[in-house]
């Protein structure tokens, strides 16, 4: 089965594209294996020149059709909430176009999605994929303490298949004993470090739950692995993201909390945080009431609360407070974990060390958080961002914990506007390439399938029925010359072999044959795609999400939790249903002061008063 087959119709004439708050195009419409294109050519004054729509297939969320004499309306609807509607003459070309779409973006196989093909001339494969190793994080925690090691007792994937292959480990526990509480843990997933704080040497570690089962089964391993986090007459808490009542249920299927009396210097805390369906619903009830544009605000207000969604994102934040607060007040070390520990555990886990660590305040700090507390640490991007909030056909294993971990992190931002070097817009970026990407840094569930791949079926999956034959990539031809000239999403002009007028079975551009496909799929994400660090780190396009009122700020920032404090993100939520264009001329207004008032050599007020509230000695310097 070749893509070409899932095509039924590959271009159109005369479509005409609406979304909300831009004005109507008409224009040639034309699928490629990967993107959804139109392009109108001059016509006259209405239409003076040429206008784009170069949409990734994978973004599509939902397709509806609605038919009416000879043509019929087609609906997109896209996982970035984006909405566009194809009319379009022929009611056959129509029923085409809408059946193309479903079959394309309903292909699961990863080696079959967009980054696997695409290939920007300013990148290179290698770039941005060794841009933040575990081992300079490690090398940070090493010049403060010996008390910890980088293991690669996970380099085979055998002891944990969703931890990267090292991980950090307290230096007093060999290998052999983490294999054994690896046994002891849920999918493998033993204790580990997650962030060191240097304020006083307390630390944040991540895991799965305990198999303590209904006989409450032991491990001296584990208890020891914990035991030697702490030093004499030293705490430690246990949060647990799981309800008592949820705890003690998964006890009775294999599961369970640590024993008060195996683990006595460990106290746990319960502080349930939603996932899974519940989450997801809210998601699409948020949604949903964001575009109902018909309703009064009583009404409005009363769906925004029954949605639940503003009442996840305070969850979420006061447990990552509380975590923080452990660490950084009370002195003691911190373990978190729910069930599997990999959705739940790494937002408390990340989230608190946003809160915690001026560092994963910065850009590059942010992405190195990213990579080391989600990517790396086996959030399962690939099921969890199958489906957005409009999909008809909803998939068990959708939840939006990434997106949540964005919008706790968007009301630090807003309620700390100095001190975060990163704003709204790489927060949209990043949520954008989680859902569809050009590049292959959130593709598959965790790092073993990124290196070595995952047992899959050779066939492409629909959503009507299986096409169950060997599959070959080649790109299908567009159109047999229109003289339409495309544009890539930075305005460049683009050549004709990139939207898949290639020769069949090309390798120079990257296209995988038939014999490249067995049970085993071996992705190697890493050496066949691009990385997303490598585009947003260009100095060009960096410059798109800074901060222009940043300030280095050391100190911790504690947010307020108050239901008046947290507040609708509006730019993800509303980005196409209202306009932004004066809150956009507004910043960058506010971005053209502050670059015209830089000292030139002198450091900036507010980096001056940060440096003299967090540094005692020089407090007193400037008292003098």
């Amino acid at each position: 089965m070749e893509f070409a087959e899932l095509i039924k119709t590959a271009t159109v004439e005369s479509v005409l594209l609406s979304c909300v708050g831009l004005p109507a195009v008409k224009g040639t419409l034309c699928i490629t294996s990967h993107h959804l294109l139109l392009s109108s050519c001059p016509g006259g004054d209405s239409q003076p020149g040429t206008v784009e729509l170069w949409l990734l297939i994978r973004n599509v969320d939902a397709v509806e059709k609605r038919l009416a004499g000879s043509s019929g309306t087609i609906t997109l609807r896209c996982k970035d909430l984006k909405v566009l509607q194809l009319e379009i003459p022929g009611m056959e070309e129509c029923l085409n176009i809408a059946s193309s779409i479903e079959a394309l973006s309903s292909v699961d196989s990863v080696m079959m999605m967009y980054p696997f093909f695409y290939r920007p001339q300013s990148l290179k494969l290698e770039e941005g994929w060794n841009l933040f190793p575990l081992e300079q994080y490690f090398q940070q925690i090493a010049s403060q303490t010996s008390r910890w090691r980088l293991s690669d007792v996970n380099r085979d994937f055998t002891t944990c298949p969703t931890y990267p292959p090292a991980v950090i480990v307290p230096a007093a526990v060999d290998d052999d004993a983490l294999r054994k509480a690896a046994r002891f843990r849920q999918g493998g997933r033993f204790p580990v470090l997650s962030y060191y704080h240097p304020k006083n040497g307390t630390v944040m570690l991540r895991s799965s739950q305990p198999l303590t089962g209904p006989n409450r089964k032991r491990c001296r391993e584990d208890e020891m692995l914990l035991g030697t986090v702490l030093d004499e007459g030293e705490r430690g808490f246990i949060i647990d993201t799981r309800s008592a009542q949820a705890a003690k249920q998964a006890r009775m299927t294999g599961g369970g909390t640590e024993p008060k009396s195996s683990y006595p210097r460990w106290r746990r805390l319960h502080r349930p945080l939603e996932r899974g369906r519940p989450l997801q619903e809210s998601f699409i009830k948020l949604v949903e009431a964001c575009n109902d544009t018909s309703i009064n605000m009583d009404r409005w207000l009363s769906r925004l609360e029954s949605c639940r969604w503003l009442s996840h994102v305070k969850a979420a934040l006061s447990t990552a407070c509380l975590a923080a607060q452990c660490m950084d007040r009370e002195e003691a070390s911190v373990l978190v974990h729910g069930a599997e520990g990999t959705d739940t555990t790494l937002l408390v886990t990340a989230l608190a060390q946003v809160i915690l660590d001026p560092s994963c305040r910065t850009l590059v700090g942010f992405q190195g958080l990213l990579e080391r507390e989600w990517i790396e640490a086996g959030h399962p991007f690939h099921l969890r961002c199958a489906r957005s909030a409009y999909s008809h056909a909803r998939l068990k294993q959708e939840a939006p914990l990434f997106l949540l971990f964005l919008d706790c992190v968007w009301q630090l931002s807003r309620q700390f506007p100095f001190s975060l070097e990163f704003g709204e817009h790489l927060l949209l970026t990043l949520f954008d390439n989680a859902y569809a990407s050009d590049y292959g840094t959130f593709l598959c569930n965790n790092e073993k399938e990124r290196r070595v791949g995952r047992e899959v079926a050779t066939a492409l999956s629909l959503r009507s029925k299986a096409v169950v034959t060997t599959v070959t990539l080649r790109q299908t031809p567009l159109w047999p010359g229109q003289g339409l000239t495309l544009l890539d999403r930075a305005g460049r002009s683009l050549p004709r072999r990139s939207l898949g007028c290639t020769k069949p079975h090309d390798s120079r551009q990257g296209l995988k044959t038939r014999s490249q496909f067995s049970h085993r799929c071996l992705c190697k994400v890493k050496e066949t795609t691009h990385s997303l660090w490598a585009w947003l780190n260009q100095p060009g396009e960096k410059k798109k999400y800074l901060n222009p009122l940043y300030s280095h700020n050391a100190l911790v920032i504690w947010p307020s939790v108050e239901p008046q404090s947290i507040q609708l993100w509006q730019g993800l939520f509303f980005r196409w249903i209202r306009s932004s264009q004066y809150l956009d001329e507004a910043w960058a207004e506010i971005e053209r002061l502050v670059e015209g008032n830089k000292p030139p050599v002198k450091e900036s007020a507010g980096n001056r008063l940060s440096q003299s509230l967090s540094d005692p000695a020089a407090r007193t310097e400037n008292e003098r």
